[in-house]
C-alpha cells in the first residue's frame, strides 16, 4: 500500500531532506509551497532519484488554501498519511514597529493553517493511523537570554510563532493519540545548511540529520517533542 507524505512549505534545506527521506521508505511526497517554479525543480529532483512526487502551488499563509490542497493532494495521490508542516515566516521581525497584522498573519501560519490542514487531513489520519510532524525551532522556548537575543536580532515574529506551535503540538499530541494518529515536533537549535538562515555560510547541522529525527519520531511514535542539536 502507498503511502503519502504532505511536505507543506517546501524548499531547500529541511523539507528537501524530509522529502528524500520518506521517499526512499516508499511514501510519496506531495509539495506544497507558493513558489511553482521552486515546487517544480523539487519534483523533478526527487522523480531524479525514483522518489513519486507531485508540485501543489499553495499559499498556505490562508488557512482556506491549506484546507484546500489536502483535498487537491487526496484526489490525485489518494489518502493523506502524514503531514510534515515545515512552513514558517520572519515577518514581523521587530513586533514593536510591524504592522500587526503582519504579525497575526506569522502567527495564523503557524497556528491557524497548521490546523485547517490537520483537520482536512483528519479522516485519512484517523483512517490509517497516520502522523502530523511539526518542524520547530529553539527561539520558541520561554528563556530571559533568548528573549533578549531575539529582540536584538529582531526575530521576534517568528519566535512567537513558534512559541505558539509549540504549545499547539503539545495539544494535540494527546487529543489525538487515542485516534492511533501520532502528533510530534523536532524542534531545532542550530542553524541547517542551505537554508534561509544560513546565509553567512555559518550553518551546522546537516538537514539529513534533521530528517533522521522526523523518521524516527514517525518510525517510533514515542514522545511528543524531539530535539536537535550539533554534536
Amino acid at each position: 500500500m502507498t503511502k503519502t507524505m504532505i511536505v507543506a512549505g517546501f524548499g531547500p534545506g529541511i523539507s528537501t531532506a524530509v522529502a528524500e527521506r520518506f521517499g526512499k521508505a516508499g511514501f510519496q511526497v506531495a509539495l506544497v509551497a507558493r513558489n511553482a517554479e521552486r515546487l517544480g525543480a523539487g519534483v523533478k529532483a526527487l522523480e531524479g532519484k525514483g522518489i513519486q512526487a507531485k508540485a501543489f502551488p499553495t499559499d498556505l499563509g490562508d488557512p482556506a488554501q491549506a484546507r484546500a490542497v489536502v483535498g487537491k493532494v487526496r484526489d490525485a495521490m489518494g489518502p493523506v498519511d502524514a503531514i510534515a508542516w515545515v512552513a514558517y515566516s520572519t515577518a514581523a521581525g521587530d513586533a514593536l514597529s510591524a504592522d500587526v497584522a503582519e504579525t497575526a498573519s506569522t502567527l495564523g501560519l503557524a497556528t491557524t493553517s497548521l490546523l485547517a490542514t490537520v483537520q482536512a487531513a483528519l479522516p485519512s489520519l484517523r483512517e490509517r493511523k497516520g502522523a502530523v510532524l511539526v518542524a520547530n525551532g529553539g527561539l520558541g522556548l520561554v528563556d530571559e537570554r533568548t528573549d533578549a537575543m531575539i529582540a536584538q536580532a529582531n526575530l521576534m515574529g517568528l519566535s512567537l510563532a513558534n512559541a505558539a506551535k509549540h504549545k499547539l503540538v503539545g495539544m494535540l499530541a494527546p487529543k489525538l493519540r487515542g485516534d492511533g494518529v501520532y502528533v510530534g515536533e523536532v524542534m531545532v537549535f542550530d542553524v541547517v545548511k542551505g537554508t534561509a538562515f544560513d546565509q553567512q555560510g555559518n550553518g551546522t547541522l546537516d538537514a539529513a540529520t534533521v530528517a533522521a529525527k522526523f523518521w524516527d519520531a514517525y518510525a517510533t511514535r514515542g514522545p511528543t517533542f524531539h530535539q536537535v542539536r550539533q554534536g
